[in-house]
């Protein structure tokens, strides 16, 4: 089973980080995509962010769907469905479609229309268990998806949970939406001519986040655990935690290479320069807040005192990371320096 490994840094203050001294990547080439949706209106060509290979509007039944579906011309069979909350990864084999997470409630039935002429679906992956990633999992489930999760996200989807923030329980899915194949660690599948592999990241954002690997055309689907517009969500009550995100951040950069492509569950397709870059903020953010938890600070100490002044990345609601982040290190006191008790 994975572990998390522990920041032990005895009596020695944590260096902070120098992101001049990062290492540069060469630029790839510009990604750019048409919106098509069932709006009868024509493509609009968009630019998302520079990484390798084109997007396009998938040739789907007008009537099919009311989601942005983006396909990419060196990748036949890949597309990705935006505008149901979380991105919806597919990949087509010769015995039916991956899907990896299946969009919010809310959009449970455009996805379902939007799938339907790819064929049946042989496997829907979830990345972890929050709602923006398993809406429509009763109706694929039902359909007869295979759902494969992690084993943390399984028991959260069939047993519900806490929302703090609300002061609410969110309901277990019904029987038909649940995973009914889970793992611990790592897994892998052959699903046609195609393999599809998992990694547990642990304790990233929540307390089951996957990674989803297609190293036939080199695609990671990363979920939450990379967050390149939004500000990371730090799920501290579901098991989530600054230290857990860098590790996973290492993780997905040592599984990838230059080529590799990361698919996040909200924002763009990026490349390794982006993964790095977050995990090099990440990583500053941690260093410094350690320093500052041996002091004695509350998260709205920090925020007083600039610990996210000088980063090359600005937060929308730097009280509300930084909340997180503290909550979840308290959780990890033992594994931060020997002296923080």
């Amino acid at each position: 089973m994975a572990t998390t490994r522990c920041r032990c840094y005895g009596s020695v203050k944590p260096k902070h980080r120098h992101f001049g001294s990062a290492e540069r990547l060469a630029p790839v080439p510009e990604l750019r995509f048409s919106r098509n949706r069932n709006t009868g209106t024509s493509s609009r060509r968009d630019v998302l962010c520079g990484i390798v290979g084109g997007f396009a509007a998938a040739a789907l039944p007008a009537t099919a769907h009311a989601l942005d579906v983006l396909t990419d011309a060196a990748t036949p069979g890949f597309l990705i469905l935006s505008g149901s909350g979380g991105n919806i990864v597919v990949l087509a084999t010769s015995d039916g479609q991956i899907v990896v997470d299946s969009g919010n409630a809310r959009s449970s039935g455009d996805v379902v229309a939007t799938l339907r002429p790819l064929g049946k679906i042989a496997a829907l992956v979830n990345t972890h268990w929050h709602k923006d990633q398993t809406g429509a999992n009763e109706a694929l489930g039902r359909a007869g998806a295979t759902i494969i999760a992690h084993e943390k996200t399984r028991q959260r989807l069939s047993a519900g949970w806490y929302v703090p923030a609300e002061d609410r329980y969110e309901e277990a899915l019904p029987p038909a939406g649940r995973p009914t194949k889970a793992f611990f660690a790592t897994g892998a599948m052959q699903i046609g001519e195609k393999r599809v592999e998992f990694g547990y990241l642990i304790e990233a954002h929540t307390d089951g986040d996957l990674y989803v690997r297609f190293p036939d055309v080199n695609i990671i689907a990363v979920g939450d655990v990379v967050s390149p517009e939004r500000d990371p969500v730090l799920d501290w009550f579901g098991g989530g935690w600054l230290g857990g995100r860098v590790d996973a951040l290492a993780k997905l950069l040592e599984i990838g290479d230059a080529n590799t492509r990361y698919v996040p569950s909200f924002g763009p397709v990026i490349g390794r320069a982006e993964v790095q870059a977050e995990h090099d903020l990440m990583l500053a953010i941690f260093d410094r807040m350690v320093v500052n938890l041996r002091l004695g600070q509350t998260a709205a100490d920090m925020l007083k005192a600039g610990l996210l002044d000088g980063l090359p990345r600005t937060f929308e609601d730097p009280a509300k990371f930084l909340y997180d982040a503290h909550k979840g290190l308290w959780a990890h006191h033992n594994k931060l320096m020997h002296d923080i008790v």
